[in-house]
Formats: C-alpha cells, sequence, structure tokens
C-alpha cells in the first residue's frame, strides 16, 4: 500500500462526509501537511499521509508542533483504517 493509495482514500472518504481535501502547498515553507480537510460544520484539521508503518520527517513534526500551538487539529495517517477514526474526531471537536 503506498502512500498515494491512502491520500486517495482519504478524499473519497472526506466527499463523503460532504467535505473536501484539498491538497496543501506552500511555497517557501517546506514541511506543512498534504491536506487540509474542510468538514461540514465549520471543522477543519491538517492531515500529513506516510506509506504504512513511515514516519514524520523532523521538519514535519516541527510543523505539526507550530499549527497545534495555533490550535488547529493535525493528524499524521498511515494506515486507511485509520481514515474513520480521525474523520470523526474532526467532526466531533467542539
Amino acid at each position: 500500500m503506498t502512500e498515494k493509495y491512502i491520500e486517495q482514500k482519504l478524499v473519497k472518504a472526506v466527499k463523503k462526509r460532504g467535505g473536501v481535501a484539498l491538497k496543501f502547498v506552500s511555497p517557501g515553507l517546506d514541511g506543512v501537511p498534504d491536506r487540509i480537510v474542510l468538514l461540514p460544520m465549520g471543522r477543519m484539521a491538517f492531515v500529513e499521509l506516510k506509506a504504512p508503518g513511515k514516519k514524520m520527517r523532523p521538519l514535519q513534526v516541527r510543523r505539526k508542533r507550530q499549527l497545534e500551538a495555533l490550535g488547529f487539529l493535525v493528524y499524521c495517517v498511515d494506515r486507511v483504517e485509520q481514515i474513520g477514526e480521525v474523520l470523526d474526531e474532526i467532526k466531533n471537536r467542539m
């Protein structure tokens, strides 16, 4: 299973829930998460996708902490089975 396959599954799952998973590219700022997930009712989070068993690089970990310090949810998904749980957490965040 590849990162691209997991990413495609995430995009489809988000769409099925009425949201969008936008590709996130930030010129001049490396290490940002792969996707911004936007769900109904103003729910939002960042998602970094990895192949199974792969870990975030140190710069990606720093960006994750930076975004979390600003109050945003940031997830690292490396298995298709995580997608539903992550989307449930985003949806149910107050």
